[in-house]
């Protein structure tokens, strides 16, 4: 009941989502990518917790790509989902590398979760941004509907 007109504003709010977590995945991969390939190898070896111990520079540049391409993608709306099925994957890997890293040190799981909160976190975000979808104010919806993505009304 309580600020319930807000609700025509929801493509607008989708959009500052999209621009906010978009710039801050921009920023955490930046160097993911950049950095070379010994970062991708490191990076890559959390794949290694999930039994995938091969190519490990390429899962590394992946997961890099991921948050730097992927939040590109997820400022412009464009192949939106895709996007936040693989910044979903990555986050996935991510949080599973806390859990398993815990686990094998016999570590208390509880600060390991909360160590790795953000990609739990940003893992939650992108799953649910799959089912909701970039919005209007999007290029995938100004492809799909031209007539429908023209203003911010």
């Amino acid at each position: 009941m309580i600020l319930t007109n807000l609700t025509k504003y929801r493509d607008q709010g989708l959009l500052i989502l999209r621009i906010g977590i978009g710039i801050m995945f921009i920023l955490h991969g930046y160097s993911k990518v950049f950095d070379g390939p010994e970062r991708w190898e490191k990076l890559g070896g959390n794949m290694a917790d999930l039994g995938i111990d091969f190519a490990l520079k390429f899962w590394g540049f992946m997961a890099g790509m991921a948050e730097f391409g992927g939040g590109i993608l997820l400022m412009l709306g464009l192949f939106f989902r895709p996007a936040c099925i693989l910044m979903f994957i990555t986050m996935f890997v991510a949080a599973s590398h806390h859990w398993i890293e815990a686990a094998e040190a016999g570590e208390n799981l509880k600060g390991k979760i909360m160590e790795g909160s953000h990609a739990i976190e940003a893992g939650i975000l992108f799953l649910t941004l799959i089912f909701i979808g970039p919005g209007r104010f999007s290029l995938d919806e100004r492809i799909r509907n031209p007539k429908n993505s023209n203003t911010l009304d």
